[in-house]
């Protein structure tokens, strides 16, 4: 088999470069090559709505298998990607299948990072990465009264979420002495900390993990300061690996991801990589190159791949934003907040209706907006634009923040 356009992964990223290259007019052969049996879907709901109950199976996929028929997107589904071979220009495939390619379009996402304590293999331990995960989890759900939550970045506080949602007994662990330490600055770790504490969470910080217990199933968490947590299940959500390893295997660059340029190609000829796994210089990041995992960053990068490979230049310079569902709050964040000097709360976090700005050498380089949707949409442009704008005026929820970017 050959391709014109050999898609690897079948996640946000994988499907968008299906579609955009479509929208692009693009007329040659594409193919989505995809370790999971299941056509392309959504996987943010897989830690809210799907495990709540609140989204059928049929309401994750991205589109129809009626839509990739019509578009002649060919899909190889339940095939796993072991090898690249940048010169012969093909993929080996893990039941010995080679795929030939005339561009390669890597959207392989990442694993779940999994616990390498004793113990992390017993059955009740989970992770929330896949359908199959997703399900796997959900099954056990009624004979579960105890769970513990490794992680409190956005997975680790939606599980818990979840679970109290069912009546479960939840203890959350988090290594770092905050929540959402990785993502967001102290006043809104505060706030979801107290939030899921409000709800009956146990939040534990500054905590790590020293085994799990138990002979075929886990039945508790033992921390490392000796503390023994019980549980009938475990949820780990302590992030993702990306999935490189046949591209680093051929030579491509990158540490912790795979490395691209503005136009999302990787040191390998006609190699692109984009989404969680795509090590990149990001223009609202400070530092070095970064991965974003979110959808938006998959399908901005998606679009970029698709107008180059159709014949037009693009590059990839879109402000990231994420969201994250929990209880009846609606986190909306735009913007890198890592490395700000201050931050600036906007609102009364009591009325659960507030945002925080954050400014790195005065400009404003993120926001993070709990049920704040006006701020959210209006404080984009505060990002792109570097607004520099004084802390007061940002305080003063009364002033909209289309009026301060004018």
């Amino acid at each position: 088999m050959r391709f014109d356009v050999l898609i690897v992964g079948g996640g946000h990223g994988g499907a968008q470069a299906a579609i955009a290259l479509r929208q692009e007019k693009f007329a040659g052969t594409i193919a989505i090559v995809g370790d999971e049996p299941v056509l392309p879907y959504e996987r943010p709901p897989l830690s809210k709505e799907y495990a709540a109950g609140e989204k059928s199976r049929d309401r994750l996929l991205i589109r129809p298998a009626a839509f990739w028929t019509e578009r002649d997107v060919t899909m190889l589904l339940g095939h796993r990607v072991i090898a690249v071979d940048p010169v012969a220009h093909t993929v080996t495939t893990a039941d010995g299948s080679a795929i030939g390619y005339g561009q390669l379009i890597w959207a392989a996402g990442g694993a779940a990072r999994r616990l390498t304590c004793d113990g992390d293999a017993l059955a009740g331990v989970h992770t929330i990465r896949t359908l199959a995960d997703a399900d796997r989890m959900i099954a056990e759900l009624p004979d579960v009264a105890r769970a513990v939550v490794i992680g409190g970045g956005y997975i680790g506080l939606e599980a818990a979420a979840t679970l109290r949602k069912f009546g479960k007994a939840v203890t959350l662990v988090e290594a770092q002495p905050r929540v959402l330490a990785r993502v967001a600055g102290e006043a809104l770790s505060r706030f979801f900390a107290d939030e899921h504490r409000a709800r009956g969470v146990d939040v534990r910080l500054g905590q790590s993990v020293g085994c799990l217990e138990g002979e075929r199933r886990v039945t508790g968490v033992r921390l490392a300061d000796g503390a023994l947590l019980p549980a009938d299940m475990v949820i780990v959500g302590i992030g993702i690996v990306p999935a490189v390893q046949p591209l680093s295997a051929a030579g491509a660059a990158g540490d912790d991801g795979v490395a691209v340029d503005a136009r999302c190609l990787t040191s390998l000829p006609n190699v692109f990589a984009i989404g969680d796994c795509a090590l990149h210089h990001n223009d609202f990041a400070e530092g070095p190159a970064v991965r974003v995992e979110s959808v938006q960053n998959a399908n901005d990068q998606a679009a970029v791949v698709a107008k180059l490979i159709a014949g037009d230049d693009a590059r990839y310079a879109a402000v990231p934003w994420f969201w994250s569902n929990q209880y009846d709050l609606k986190l909306q964040t735009v913007g890198l907040s890592t490395g700000h000097h201050a931050a600036v709360t906007r609102g009364d976090p009591a009325s659960r209706s507030f945002s925080v700005v954050y400014l790195r050498g005065g400009a404003v380089i993120a926001l993070d907006c709990v049920n704040a949707i006006r701020d959210y949409v209006q404080g984009r442009k505060l990002v792109v634009d570097r607004a520099r704008i004084a802390p007061e005026r940002l305080a003063d929820a009364s002033v909209p923040l289309k009026e301060l970017s004018a």
